[in-house]
């Protein structure tokens, strides 16, 4: 079992993976003054689907 594998059945580190990820996308944009807001957001789904975290998230619509 690799550790990609571990951690797509981990859900404590997927949600903490998640919150990193949004708070990293927030201060890019806080930075950058939403100017690559569109950019920013297709790399953070990326990273979602390669990491597996990629479903839809309870407290999102």
């Amino acid at each position: 079992m690799g550790i990609f594998d571990r951690f797509k059945s981990n859900k404590a580190a997927q949600d903490k993976a998640r919150n990193m990820s949004d708070t990293g996308e927030q201060r890019a944009n806080d930075k950058t003054g939403n100017k690559y807001e569109s950019q920013v957001d297709s790399g953070q789904q990326k990273l979602h689907e390669r990491l597996g975290v990629d479903k839809e998230r309870p407290d999102q619509p």
